[in-house]
């Protein structure tokens, strides 16, 4: 018994646990703590990555060199795509060399990023070309899903233009102070929305700029997109080999038209959906948007109809100067968000918003609804941060950009497996990279051997095991396909 200041008594029993208390031991037995990774080395073998970037890098490594570039950026960007933060961090890939292989070591890597970064205009374009043959694989290998061939006129491909920011708590080449008081660089990212039954959709340009770089800065949107466009694979060519600028969207926020831009894209031929800063309005602009029997329903994302939100075509009404010739201003009413404030134009209680596009397209509710799917490019960036490119290791630029372009890759093969592995509407086709991590790649494995053949087994009760195994068989499928000479079948 135990007695206490008050007189109470209080008896002496065994604390109860929260969790079972398990003796730990270690044995040399062959588990692996990340298995599910076996899902992307698997899918990078499939798709031919080491020849690839054999092809275009191999000047980067010793002629004699045991690590090859493919095993090198391979093993790098599974690292990331698996939660990894630095090069050191491959050791939890090293440590199982029978799944993951021979796995560089961070000296190795190290003597290769100082080779890359000694020649960065050759490395980038090296890894720009690579990426492009990649991606050209990998879409024919998505058959009825290949982008290019969805792409049309009034469906086109859609490239989403936005700038970031992020931050960098050491000195590092191009790192400067942004407007927002931090300090950092300022990324602008280029990425591609398969929409929203196809995947999450991936990135083709990802550009690191001195973080006072504004976000609308024209020079700089057309940079990135040139270099984005310049990703695209031969079958968004016209019959005549050039690039079929028709089936093409840009979209971005209001940071994008400048007219300078705007222009730029009209003389490419480009469509265009750009959120746009209203000037001050008068009276009459006022009286106008207020009466709302002009207007039509907005549609939500599964083209439902709302009952409290509205469009209209404002091109008669709000007069356009030095803009391209068939460009055409809609507007959108919303009520405000709680805690919100007021604008001029929002005057009656409702946010009053608008966009700028050419596209062939009139129906004003969708092309509204298509507009604010722009949205899901902040995802993709937050993924991409996510993925490497929020935390630089280097101090030179030339090597925090190889480190964007490796978190790039990482994000786009989950992107990659969502599009040609996964059946349209699979309940993984929507995952961000997170949550891949948390069910998927984080799955513990053990290597058998058995009749001269190895054997990765995974424990049949973890939730998501039947997806890894449909990813595993598909990607085999994919690699029988490609050696047969049937990727796009």
């Amino acid at each position: 018994m135990l007695s206490t200041r008050s007189g109470l008594t209080l008896s002496m029993h065994n604390d109860t646990q929260v969790f079972p208390s398990v003796p730990a031991a270690l044995t040399s037995q062959s588990l692996i703590s990340h298995a599910g990774l076996n899902v992307l080395t698997s899918f990078l073998d499939a798709v031919g990555f080491a020849n690839l970037s054999e092809d275009r890098l191999s000047q980067f490594v010793p002629a004699q060199a045991i690590h090859r570039p493919g095993g090198i950026l391979g093993s790098l960007a599974v690292m990331l795509a698996g939660g990894g933060e630095h090069v050191s961090d491959l050791d939890v890939l090293r440590n199982s060399p029978g799944l993951f292989g021979p796995v560089p070591s961070n000296a190795t890597v190290s003597r290769f990023v100082e080779r890359a970064t000694v020649q960065p205009e050759a490395f980038a374009y090296g890894s720009a070309t690579l990426m492009r043959s990649l991606r050209s694989r990998i879409w024919k290998a998505a058959g009825k899903r290949n982008p290019a061939i969805l792409a049309t006129k009034l469906d086109p491909l859609i490239l989403d233009i936005d700038a970031t920011l992020t931050t960098s708590h050491s000195e590092k080449e191009l790192a400067t102070g942004n407007y927002k008081g931090g300090f950092g660089h300022a990324p602008m990212v280029v990425s591609l929305d398969y929409g929203k039954d196809n995947g999450t959709g991936e990135v083709l340009v990802a550009e690191l700029r001195a973080g006072s770089k504004t976000a609308n800065n024209a020079k700089d949107h057309i940079r990135v997109l040139d270099k984005a466009l310049a990703q695209l694979p031969e079958e968004m060519s016209n019959k005549d080999g050039n690039l079929d600028t028709e089936r093409i969207l840009v979209r971005t926020d209001s940071a994008g038209a400048s007219r300078e831009f705007l222009n730029h894209l009209h003389s490419l031929g480009l469509q265009f959906s750009t959120s746009f800063a209203l000037p001050v309005p008068n009276e009459r602009f006022i009286h106008w948007i207020n009466d709302k029997k002009h207007w039509e329903a907005a549609l939500d994302q599964h083209g439902n109809q709302r009952h409290d939100a509205w469009v209209i075509d404002a091109t008669q009404v709000i007069k356009l100067k030095d803009y391209p010739d068939g460009t055409r201003l809609y507007l959108r009413a919303e009520p405000l968000h709680p805690g919100a404030n007021a604008t001029l134009f929002d005057v009656d209680g409702h946010r009053v918003t608008a966009f700028l596009t050419n596209a062939p397209r009139y129906n004003v509710a969708f092309l509204d609804a298509r507009h604010r799917a722009r949205a899901r490019c902040e995802n993709r960036i937050k993924t991409l941060k996510n993925s490497g490119m929020g935390k630089l290791p280097f101090h030179a630029i030339a090597a925090n950009q190889l480190w964007t372009d490796l978190a790039m890759l990482a994000m786009n093969l989950v992107a990659w497996l969502q599009l040609v592995i996964l059946p349209t509407g699979h309940t993984a086709g929507v995952w961000d990279m997170k949550r891949w991590r948390y069910r998927l790649f984080s799955i513990a494995g053990k290597l058998i051997s058995s009749a001269r053949k190895r054997r990765l087994l995974i424990p049949a009760s973890a939730p998501e095991s039947h997806v890894f195994i449909a990813l595993i068989e598909g990607t085999t499928l994919l690699r029988q396909r490609w050696r047969n000479g049937h990727l796009a079948a």
